[in-house]
């Protein structure tokens, strides 16, 4: 617990409501989605602006205090659990959007707008923000920048780094700083907006963003393709992009994804197939239906049962809304549900999906597939039991040989979940020792006395690299 007289600065600050240390009110910011992670903060403060912020963090600075910045808390890395401790900071409160720019195509807005808000507000006048993770309805703007979160359209329009034109953030001494802005060159100095997008809040805290927006597509179609071979969809994936099609969205499930998504959501998909891919495209009207004609026959060329192109845009978004509701429908399998984001190179999502069932089969685990297969982003899936420790260790050791393949393929251990805790201890075998040393010195550069997000990002030891013998 902090001492009072610390306690006390920190309600003058942002008043008494909004600081919180009671246990009982600490613990529902103890964890994040993360499963079997959690650790008890000592305060929550909940600061109003960017002046608050700053405040609280000059305090933190000055007595040497952890801070970890949360929004949602839908977190898939343990990067908002409070590992050492110290003020979780959440900046819920801070959720105004402050301008939609129709001439410059931007929106700035604070950092706890949820970001189907976004898109609600900027849709309401014709234009379009792409990234959309499937936490959208709960994760905030903040969040999604902290992790450089992705989403099901990432592979025709990118993910939220690219959308980042400029940021305010408070620095670890309490300083506030402004990057970018909302001018689309911009090549003075370091590029200090893309360094904050994905740093997790171990850098700085976002306080303030402001986002490209581009003008809102005239039609969007989805199409369902069945497959009663799984190698077949996964091969269907890397052709579609070959013959130089990009569509919006290409997505992936498995038949166990599938069975639970159709269980959970009553829609109609056809449980009996090994694998079905959804396959969005948007555009003008014209190009849109050339594109989904020829995608439609390169599915059935590589073996699809049946393609099915939903009527209506209803029937569109329900089929998008499925797919965004795996997880949820998978964790009411059993107790403990672990997703993981391994990405590949497009090209060897074939291999990457069947390297995946080998392992789980290896290791006797239950290993749900499904993800953003067109940028080769595939979010492999255990349903275990965390008070079985026979069990997770066999989970974990899968894992690490999924993560080992991903890496071996050309790939990396995360495509949009971060790294926080879970990750930290195989960040060196992507980047190599020479690279965590370079990313430990900025880090020091930003946060000398390292209170921002501590215990993330850099692992007390880094495990040793498996080798995964594969058929």
């Amino acid at each position: 617990m902090l001492p009072q007289e610390i306690r006390n600065k920190l309600r003058a600050i942002v008043g008494e409501a909004h600081c919180l240390d009671k246990q009982e009110a600490l613990v529902a910011y103890s964890y994040d989605a993360t499963p079997m992670h959690q650790s008890l903060p000592d305060a929550v403060v909940m600061p109003k602006n960017t002046d608050e912020v700053s405040q609280v963090v000059k305090v933190a600075a000055e007595h040497k205090i952890p801070i970890v910045t949360r929004g949602a808390g839908s977190n898939l890395c343990a990067g908002t659990v409070p590992v050492g401790g110290g003020i979780v900071l959440v900046l819920n409160r801070m959720n105004r959007i402050l301008e939609i720019d129709g001439q410059n195509l931007t929106i700035t807005v604070q950092p706890g707008v949820r970001t189907i808000e976004i898109h609600q507000a900027v849709e309401s006048q014709g234009l379009f923000y792409p990234p959309d993770p499937s936490s959208m309805v709960v994760s905030t703007i903040g969040g999604n920048i902290a992790l450089g979160s992705g989403g099901l359209r990432g592979l025709k329009y990118g993910t939220t780094k690219d959308y980042v034109l400029g940021l305010e953030a408070v620095l670890a001494n309490g300083e506030v700083i402004r990057t970018g802005g909302k001018l689309m060159k911009d090549v003075a100095g370091y590029d200090l907006t893309k360094l904050l997008v994905g740093s997790e809040g171990t850098l700085a805290i976002i306080t303030e963003a402001t986002l490209k927006l581009i003008p809102k597509p005239k039609t969007q179609r989805v199409m369902l393709a069945m497959f009663h071979d799984l190698t077949q969809a996964a091969k269907t994936v890397s052709d579609i992009i070959a013959s130089r099609i990009i569509p919006a969205t290409l997505e992936f499930m498995d038949q166990g994804t599938i069975k639970v998504v159709e269980d959970f959501k009553k829609i109609g998909l056809p449980t009996d197939m090994a694998a079905v891919l959804i396959i969005g495209q948007d555009g003008d009207p014209h190009s849109v239906d050339c594109d989904m004609e020829r995608i439609a026959q390169i599915c059935r060329e590589n073996g699809s049962v049946r393609t099915q192109v939903a009527g209506t845009a209803e029937e569109a978004e329900e089929v998008m809304t499925a797919r965004r509701s795996a997880l949820a429908a998978l964790s009411r399998l059993r107790p403990t549900t672990i997703l993981e984001d391994a990405t590949v190179p497009r090209a060897q999502i074939t291999t990457m999906v069947e390297a995946i069932q080998q392992i789980a089969d290896r290791h006797g685990v239950q290993i749900c597939t499904f993800g953003h297969a067109g940028d080769g982003n595939l979010h492999p899936t255990c349903m275990t039991d965390a008070r079985n420790h026979e069990e997770i260790e066999r989970v974990e050791r899968a894992f690490e040989e999924i993560f080992a393949v991903a890496i071996e393929l050309g790939g990396t251990i995360t495509g949009e979940h971060g790294i926080g805790v879970v990750k930290s201890p195989f960040l060196e075998w992507k980047l190599g020792a020479a690279g965590m040393e370079l990313m430990k010195s900025i880090k020091k550069a930003f946060d000398p006395d390292n209170i921002l997000n501590p215990g993330k990002m850099f692992a007390r030891e880094t495990r040793n690299r498996v080798v995964v013998h594969r058929a």
